[in-house]
């Protein structure tokens, strides 16, 4: 068998005349078939020759050429189109003089025209381009854009931004008239704007590689919005009162935000909502804050939540709003505290007047407290539903309102002696009944008030002095209420805030064990029936325990010794003092016409009994009274004025008014009735301290300052064995506030006392630093 070798021939190539008429052909019977898609008559055409045409050419290597004569047709088509259905729809309107509602018409016409050419064209070059998917897949070759990306950026330049037409600038034209119409309250077709943002964010600009829609449109959009913003602003913050203003803009922030969703793109949403609100709300901050009538302290006197609610979302869109807005709030609590500090220093002021101007103000020491804590309360409880139902409960807010309550409490010097006096009225008789509920709702918001004190050690010395005269006047309505007081005192400063008051309580149960003890007791004076307070002088205030001198009469003095006898017995090595400005007594009284029992202090008492040594139509002088009670001089007038200038007189005296004079002379009152079987004479006493009275109660805070300060730095120092002078300022301060702010040069003084007593010594390498010696 034999083979033959066998050479396969290359086809022979067809001559450059040749191919050139076979593209020529080719192209011919594209183009025609391209113009007949554009005159909507594809179903004549068969797309399998055409394909296969654009196939044939892109093989023989005319893509290129094919391209670009392809890329022709459709200019010429888009300029013709351009020319004859476009330009006509807007020369048209630009030449007429119409009305508002014509104009919108036109511009709606205008742009459908341009929406209708847009959505035939789209669909043609879809078509052209499923023709040219072989050319279109070998492009990247030829480093040309796709027939899709070449088709749009042909319509970009030929139609929307024409060299011979200005069809960009009257398509943005009659879709910013249409924005504005629609803004001016007319009812537009929002799906011609649609297809206009659609169509023009296809588009994309050869230079910024955005679309011509942030490129063309948006910028002239934010431009104009910007305008009519400005313009808004001024007819808005004029025309119309705070909460309608708030509600207008309320109303425009919506408008746009569903203007954009359905007619813009969403990048522009943030773009206008930044202009509406800088023009609207950032612009008019204070404007509304401080509107007459209607701004912010309107809204806050009327307790209008609703529009402060919209005012915090409002204002909580821009950077400046809150802290505008709180800072308003601030100064209208700091405003309201400053007119409550200021009437109740008024009406103080009214109690040392002469007594002929002050009666008729008819202004009580407690009362005056008590009404200064209600007012501050009821400006708490404003601004807790304002922090509730106003702000959201801002933790901003709260910090803010907190900030502004602490500083005008703390600018009234009296707060501290207020609140224990508003805490003591209540605890007395204000809690009678009340539930459990109300009355821990009272005693927690009284604690709202303590928080704000810096001085806390100053509200404990007046509390202490309150307590003790519920305590030792058996005055507290529940002791119950007493006892869940002192729990939340605890539970806010600790142990060692309470732990006199503590112990101020158990001398009270003690002393009513040993009260049933003595009553036992055998050695018992006749007449007399005694019942003894035992208290610790450590655990009570300083004025209880110091002893005023005072005579006694011999039957009272018997019954105190027997129960000295009796406490001696039973305890070694302590010491007795009795204090008798603390004490009360129910005596026995003979008038004319009845035989009540009265219920008074001891030293009412013991001044009523020097009557019965005397005639009854005799008197006693004041210097008289005070030589034989030895009772001091302040605490002796104001025993007078209860037994005689107050409710019930059973004494009278020579002269009238309230106050007691040097010479006055006093007489029992036989004449004195009453249908009551016992009667209670209180002690004529000024609730709240006179200047003089504070300062020394100042003076006792201020020596115990000291000492605590010395503990504070000995502990630190003992801690930290050296230390630089700032830092241990820093820490003592620290340390102590929750007590007190304690003041720098105090501290200093303290350092000072420290190191003459030879705790701290000066370091030798730093003069600023001390050393800790053991």
């Amino acid at each position: 068998m034999s083979y033959r070798k066998i050479r396969i021939k290359p086809p022979t190539r067809l001559p450059n005349v040749d191919r050139e008429q076979e593209y020529e052909d080719g192209f011919k019977l594209l183009s025609q078939a391209y113009i007949e898609i554009f005159r909507k008559n594809a179903k004549i055409l068969s797309y399998e020759v055409l394909y296969r045409t654009a196939y044939n050419l892109t093989f023989q290597q005319f893509g290129e050429k094919l391209y670009f004569g392809v890329k022709d047709v459709i200019a010429n088509y888009l300029e013709a189109k351009a020319e004859g259905a476009i330009v006509p729809a807007f020369v048209n309107t630009s030449s007429t003089k119409e009305s508002s509602a014509a104009g919108s018409d036109s511009s709606a016409m205008f742009m459908n025209t341009v929406k209708l050419v847009w959505d035939d064209y789209v669909t043609a070059l879809t078509m052209i381009r499923m023709t040219l998917k072989y050319l279109d897949d070998r492009l990247p070759k030829y480093n040309l854009p796709n027939v899709t990306d070449m088709g749009l950026d042909l319509f970009r330049d030929r139609v929307i931004r024409s060299d011979k037409y200005p069809i960009q600038a009257q398509l943005i034209a009659a879709m910013l008239n249409q924005i504005q119409l629609e803004r001016h309250g007319d009812v537009i077709d929002r799906s011609v704007i649609k297809a206009a943002v659609s169509m023009l964010s296809e588009l994309t600009d050869p230079t910024t590689k955005e679309s011509v829609y942030i490129v063309d449109f948006e910028n002239k959009y934010l431009e104009t919005s910007a305008a009519f913003y400005q313009i808004e602003s001024e007819v808005l913050s004029t025309s119309y009162d705070a909460p309608e203003f708030m509600r207008k803009v309320e109303r425009r922030l919506e408008e746009e935000y569903e203007r954009t969703i359905h007619c813009l793109s969403l990048v522009t949403e943030p773009k206008i909502r930044h202009i509406v609100e800088t023009h609207l709300i950032t612009d008019n901050l204070k404007t509304v804050i401080k509107m007459k009538n209607s701004g912010l302290d309107s809204m806050l006197n009327a307790d209008k939540y609703g529009d402060l609610l919209r005012m915090y979302k409002l204002f909580s869109r821009v950077s400046a709003g809150l802290n505008e807005l709180r800072t308003a709030m601030m100064a209208y609590i700091l405003r309201i505290g400053a007119e409550i500090n200021r009437s109740i220093a008024a009406d103080i002021g009214d109690m040392n007047k002469p007594k002929s101007v002050a009666e008729k103000s008819a202004v009580g020491g407690a009362q005056v407290a008590i009404r200064w804590v209600e007012q501050v309360l009821n400006l708490q409880e404003k601004f807790d539903r304002i922090l509730e139902f106003a702000v959201n409960n801002d933790k901003s807010f709260q910090t803010v309102f907190n900030e502004a309550f602490e500083s005008f409490i703390n600018d009234n010097t009296k707060s501290a002696e207020f609140i224990s006096l508003f805490i003591d009225e209540n605890l007395k008789k204000g809690l009678k009944g009340k539930s459990e509920d109300e009355v821990d709702d009272i005693l927690g918001k009284t604690i709202t008030l303590f928080r704000f004190l810096r001085d806390k050690d100053v509200f404990e010395r007046y509390y202490k002095q309150h307590l003790a005269k519920r305590l030792l006047f058996n005055r507290s309505v529940s002791d119950d209420a007493e006892r869940g007081m002192l729990a939340k005192l605890k539970r806010e400063c600790g142990y060692q805030f309470t732990n006199k008051l503590e112990g101020m309580f158990n001398d009270i149960k003690l002393s009513a064990e040993m009260d049933v003890q003595f009553k036992d007791f055998s050695d018992r004076q006749p007449f007399v029936d005694v019942g003894v307070t035992v208290l610790t002088s450590t655990f009570w205030p300083m004025n209880i325990s110091s002893s005023p001198k005072c005579n006694m009469p011999q039957v009272i003095l018997g019954a105190c010794e027997s129960f000295e006898k009796f406490y001696f017995d039973r305890h070694s090595g302590r010491r007795l003092t009795w204090q008798p400005q603390m004490g009360t007594a129910d005596i026995r009284a003979t008038f004319k016409s009845c035989r009540p029992m009265l219920n008074l202090s001891t030293f009412a008492m013991i001044v009523l009994l020097l009557f019965n040594d005397i005639h009854e139509d005799n008197g006693l002088s004041l210097e008289e009274i005070k030589g034989q009670t030895q009772i001091p001089e302040a605490e002796l007038k104001r025993t007078l004025q209860s037994l005689a200038c107050a409710k019930y007189k059973v004494l009278t005296r020579n002269s009238k008014g309230r106050e007691i004079h040097p010479g006055d002379i006093f007489y029992f009152n036989t004449s004195f009735s009453t249908n009551l079987a016992k009667i209670k004479i209180q002690t004529v006493a000024s609730k709240v301290e006179s200047e003089g009275e504070r300062k020394n109660t100042q003076d006792k805070v201020d020596e115990e300052r000291k000492h605590q300060i010395e503990a504070a730095i000995v502990r630190i120092m003992k801690d930290r064995k050296s230390m630089e002078h700032n830092l241990l300022i820093a820490e003592v301060t620290k340390q102590l506030t929750p007590r007190f702010l304690p003041n720098p040069v105090m501290i200093k003084k303290r350092v000072e006392a420290l190191i003459d007593r030879e705790y701290l010594e000066r370091s030798s390498e730093d003069r600023r630093s001390y050393r800790y010696l053991a």
